[in-house]
């Protein structure tokens, strides 16, 4: 190669390298692919191993069946957690666009059914019906409410968890405010704004501290607010205020 052709050829390797556009759009290409991989290899395989477990629930002695709950126990976690991560991938990839109206009372009746289904050892109630009102959110918002509600169970040290939701609206202000309560540990309040940072864990968890972060990062986008406040007699109360379409 000539001097000249190594020198072109640098400045276009140089040329993309600081080009601020092509960056991003590799960073964004990579992200989709980790997106890919999350949701369709790893979760399958995450799946394939809890169908093996629960195959295997005939075939153990009782000392196995402890060791095997804790195997089916934490493939379920690792596949909520592939969920989560699919979810935040969506909204970091998406483009900047305006949140439209969607149907508070669908949304949160079908995931506060699909995490009742997800863990039959809790308790679910719910205060009152649910607006029929819109709020201005998207399909994302189901997000929102399976990760604060498979919290209140997930970090729950009762037996049984119970976890009680309920909604309103205030039409002086304009929102809808969904209150999800639970008879945990509750949150010591220094730790009530750090839970929603990016990579908090919080309370001793295993998990990987995304979910309350995609929450709050979903709820902002939408132009709401969320906090956690006390339970009586004990736990937490997540509040989720949204403004009506």
């Amino acid at each position: 190669m000539s001097e000249d052709a190594g020198s072109e050829a640098s400045g276009a390797t140089l040329g993309t390298e600081t080009n601020p556009e092509e960056h991003l759009k590799r960073q964004r290409d990579d992200l989709q692919l980790l997106n890919q991989v999350m949701r369709h290899d790893i979760r399958n395989d995450l799946q394939l191993v809890g169908a093996y477990a629960e195959l295997l629930d005939d075939h153990v002695d009782e000392e196995g069946k402890e060791y095997l709950e804790i195997i089916k126990k934490n493939t379920d976690s690792a596949v909520s957690l592939t969920t989560t991560v699919r979810d935040l991938a969506e909204v970091l990839l998406r483009e900047e666009t305006e949140p439209s109206h969607i149907s508070l009372s669908r949304v949160l009746s079908q995931q506060v059914e699909e995490v009742r289904s997800a863990y039959s050892e809790a308790v679910f109630t719910v205060d009152g019906s649910f607006p029929d009102r819109e709020v201005v959110a998207d399909e994302m918002l189901s997000s929102v409410f399976r990760n604060i509600l498979r919290n209140a169970i997930q970090h729950n040290d009762e037996t049984p968890p119970k976890v009680t939701v309920s909604a309103s609206v205030d039409e002086a202000a304009d929102v809808a405010e969904v209150r999800i309560a639970d008879n945990g540990p509750g949150v010591p309040e220094p730790q009530r704004d750090e839970i929603f940072g990016k990579g908090e864990k919080g309370l001793d968890s295993p998990g990987a501290g995304i979910g309350l972060y995609l929450v709050r990062s979903l709820v902002e986008i939408y132009g709401g607010d969320v906090w956690v406040e006390d339970n009586e007699p004990k736990g937490a109360v997540f509040v989720v205020r949204l403004p009506l379409a």
